[in-house]
């Protein structure tokens, strides 16, 4: 997979948000969520699972494209990256985050709540960012009011999303995609409930991009 960030971001509206404790289920969540329509998928570094379970969507999925969320340091980056991850997400941008990535050369959504955040990111090239955590962050109203003076970016706002207000999101012309995790909730992967994933990620894939 070659795509760059830009392209990803326009392959489905929802990007799924997944922390994966248990290696077997990797696979046949990531499975549930491609096959619902969602074929790009963040897998969060928040657990020991996590690389093993990129490489395993990987291998599994060729047709996916998995990233990695929750990256903090140029390590986790390499890590990530070393994995396979065909993209790198994190919920803020230090200095030594962005330099790492534009000496890599990854496909990297760095994570921002303030328009000063987001000019540091488009000097050093970046238009394409996540705003975390959004509803927190002044969601759709913040979102609208940076959108007159930063017209040049387009962001994917994550935390606090789900489907009553993807749509609200969606509908911003500075919103290409969301991330949520709610199509993966926790008491569906424990119960392996793949069909309710999938019947999820369905909804998820008909909103409006």
């Amino acid at each position: 997979m070659n795509q760059n960030i830009q392209q990803i971001m326009a392959m489905a509206p929802v990007i799924p948000v997944m922390v994966i404790d248990n290696p077997d289920h990797a696979v046949p969540l990531a499975r549930a969520l491609v096959e619902g329509g969602l074929p790009v998928l963040e897998i969060t570094l928040r657990t020991p699972a996590a690389l093993a379970a990129i490489e395993q969507i990987r291998a599994a999925l060729p047709e996916a494209v998995v990233g990695a969320g929750t990256v903090i340091t140029p390590a986790d980056m390499d890590k990530a990256s070393d994995a396979g991850a065909a993209f790198i997400v994190s919920p803020g941008a230090t200095t030594r985050l962005i330099d790492a990535a534009v000496e890599r050369g990854v496909n990297f959504l760095p994570g921002v709540s303030s328009p000063s955040e987001a000019m540091v990111l488009l000097e050093k090239g970046f238009s394409r960012l996540k705003f975390f955590p959004a509803q927190a962050a002044g969601g759709i109203p913040m979102l609208k009011s940076i959108y007159g003076p930063l017209a040049q970016l387009t962001f994917c706002p994550t935390g606090g999303i789900n489907l009553a207000n993807a749509e609200q999101y969606l509908a911003l012309p500075n919103v290409a995609c969301v991330g949520g995790s709610w199509m993966a909730a926790p008491e569906l992967v424990q119960q392996e409930n793949w069909q309710e994933i999938k019947s999820r990620a369905q909804a998820a894939s008909q909103l409006a991009q």
